[in-house]
């Protein structure tokens, strides 16, 4: 295998509200600390790379101490909240900015995917930029040749080859852009989100090709996504960021709960001040909150995966548990119910309510598409006939639900807004 690319301590300072490198006083300040070998006395300073807190520094650290290393054929991905230095972190490593403080030692050439069209030249058409990609990547004219022909096939573009880039959808330049970069043969491959500008059908195939040259030819592939499905079934490893730092580095399913773990609420979700709840108030929804299948709680669960949802209760009043009734239903963004989960018919007896000020509806499997759900929170005391209702909150709370393999084939599901029951065609 071997060690392939390297990052030792980089870390990356921009000043806040200017174009450039700073004023004139900083930059003869820098350079006079230079010519006496002492250190950048603007090192010393600077914010954490948090996007949500004001700003109290001049300068802000967009990435700070990052090192990790890279086998060759390995596929590493990389996670993190929007702002946490993704992006920021993969242009020092494909060499289109250089890094503050650091080193980068790689081993072979470098391909990026970093945003729509990368590499580009909107005048010169399809065919034309395929050459040119190629050539920037240290290829000869015939091996380029040997791979156009596959390279045109693969994007789909073939109408639309010989017409100048200008002119191509995004969805189109993104197609081309991949097609060249995972074609012409680079020893490390550098994909940015830039992958969901495609559709669906594409996004599989182009997930399907990142594999097969990591597993195949033994090439090396760096991956940025928020697609969660998509991380789980492509990276070896991945890498956390959370405030141009790395939280967590290890194998993916660890990875992928902490980085859904760092999406959790800071507080439980305080229901008391609502007052746009309906019923008699004999008993109130107090706080609830989703927790994983780790006891972690999130905002965010993979479709498919074990989710519980934890609703804490204020009794003002006594109630018969005896007929007690709990739902939950989870509407769709425009406000169809997708699902419902209605304890009566479960058979639930809530006596043990009597006792505890917690109620927990335990789900298995969340089948749901990808879709960000609302919930709706209703209690009564009158069991199944649920004539009035003690507590009834509309749009309780929101939870996230990504894309899963549910099948476990390495197909993720589609998103929709309807649920997914278990099932074989035969």
């Amino acid at each position: 295998m071997g060690v392939i690319l390297k990052a030792e301590n980089i870390s990356k300072q921009y000043r806040l509200g200017l174009v450039g490198t700073g004023t004139l006083s900083h930059d003869l300040n820098r350079f006079w600390y230079r010519i006496r070998g002492k250190q950048d006395p603007y090192l010393k300073i600077g914010a954490a790379n948090d996007r949500s807190a004001a700003a109290t520094e001049n300068y802000v650290w967009a990435l700070r101490d990052i090192n990790f290393e890279v086998q060759r054929g390995e596929v590493l991905g990389i996670i993190g909240k929007n702002g946490a230095g993704k992006s920021t972190l993969l242009k020092i490593l494909s060499k289109v900015t250089s890094p503050t403080t650091g080193v980068i030692k790689t081993k072979g050439r470098i391909a990026s995917l970093l945003e729509v069209g990368t590499g580009f030249h909107p005048e010169l058409t399809g065919r034309e930029n395929i050459y040119l990609n190629g050539a920037i990547l240290g290829m000869s004219k015939a091996e380029i040749s040997a791979k156009e022909e596959e390279i045109v096939a693969f994007s789909g573009c073939q109408m639309y080859i010989d017409t100048p880039v200008k002119r191509y959808s995004s969805g189109m330049r993104v197609r081309l852009a991949f097609a060249v970069a995972a074609h012409l043969e680079p020893d490390i491959l550098v994909i940015d989100e830039v992958l969901a500008v495609g559709d669906a059908e594409f996004q599989k195939k182009a997930i399907g090709k990142m594999q097969d040259i990591s597993k195949t030819d033994g090439r090396t592939v760096l991956f940025v996504s928020h697609n969660m499905a998509a991380v789980k079934n492509l990276c070896t490893r991945v890498i956390v960021l959370e405030h141009g730092m790395v939280s967590f580095e290890g194998q993916t399913e660890e990875a992928v709960d902490v980085y859904l773990q760092g999406q959790q609420f800071k507080e439980p979700i305080d229901l008391l001040s609502r007052t746009d709840r309906l019923g008699n108030g004999n008993i109130l929804f107090s706080q609830v909150r989703f927790i994983n299948e780790n006891g972690h709680v999130v905002t965010d669960v993979v479709s498919g995966r074990p989710i519980t949802i934890e609703l804490e209760l204020k009794k003002i009043r006594p109630v018969n548990y005896a007929k007690f009734f709990v739902g939950v239903a989870f509407l769709d963004k425009t406000q169809q119910k997708t699902v419902s989960f209605l304890s009566d018919e479960m058979g639930t007896d809530f006596t043990f309510a009597e006792t505890t000020d917690v109620i927990r509806l335990v789900i298995p499997n969340l089948y749901l598409r990808a879709e960000t759900y609302s919930i709706t929170l209703q209690l009564s005391d009158d069991g199944a006939k649920r004539s009035g209702f003690v507590d009834l909150i509309e749009h309780a709370a929101t939870l996230n639900v990504l894309g899963g393999d549910i099948w476990e084939v390495g197909n993720v599901n589609r998103s929709g807004n309807f649920a997914i029951f278990p099932g074989t065609f035969q």
